[in-house]
């Protein structure tokens, strides 16, 4: 069911859902240079954390407020965050590549769920997840440590970034598909 549309007016903004969806970037930005060694293989970003929650967050706005929304939260989450590492005097390669990475995935990711809109709510997710996971990962890590980090130490950021956000995203899309069925 689309709910970009409410009796032919458009769809109240989630506001509080676009205002999490903003800052989980906000905090996946500003840890986003700091690992954590994975036990096997793998260099988890503290920041790969924070942001598995927007892909969840970004659909939980997709579903309350439509496409409109969507966008809403996509702008207000890329200017709030590339002000907030102007300010903060981040390095112009982590604004650029986490900016590119931000619009390629989270546009990826809405057009498919979109174009999926009359499937069920677990079909639309990991559909677009799929897309937007790899996508956002790749691009992020390529552009902010490519020739800053060895090809192997980048490989591990972007497997271990791939991983957490899907295990992640689950664990909140399965947690919210509980808390709405108890709520029926």
């Amino acid at each position: 069911m689309n709910h970009s549309t409410v009796r032919g007016r458009p769809a109240p903004l989630p506001l509080l859902l676009i205002a999490l969806y903003a800052l989980s970037i906000l905090a996946a930005n500003i840890t986003l240079n700091k690992f954590i060694p994975l036990p096997v293989y793998g260099l988890l970003s503290v920041g790969t954390i924070f942001f598995a929650a927007v892909f969840t967050l970004r659909d939980r706005i997709h579903r309350a407020g439509g496409l409109r929304a969507v966008y809403i939260a996509i702008a207000s989450a890329l200017l709030i965050n590339t002000l907030a590492a102007l300010l903060t005097g981040t390095e112009w390669r982590f604004i650029g590549a986490s900016f590119l990475a931000i619009l390629a995935g989270e546009l990826a990711d809405t057009a498919v769920y979109q174009r999926l809109i009359h499937r069920s709510w677990w079909t639309r997710v990991l559909a677009s997840n799929a897309v937007s996971v790899p996508l956002d990962s790749v691009l992020f890590n390529l552009l902010a440590f490519l020739g800053v980090m060895s090809g192997s130490e980048i490989a591990q950021i972007i497997f271990a970034d791939i991983l957490a956000k899907y295990l992640i995203a689950a664990v909140f899309a399965i947690r919210i598909r509980h808390a709405s069925r108890a709520l029926a």
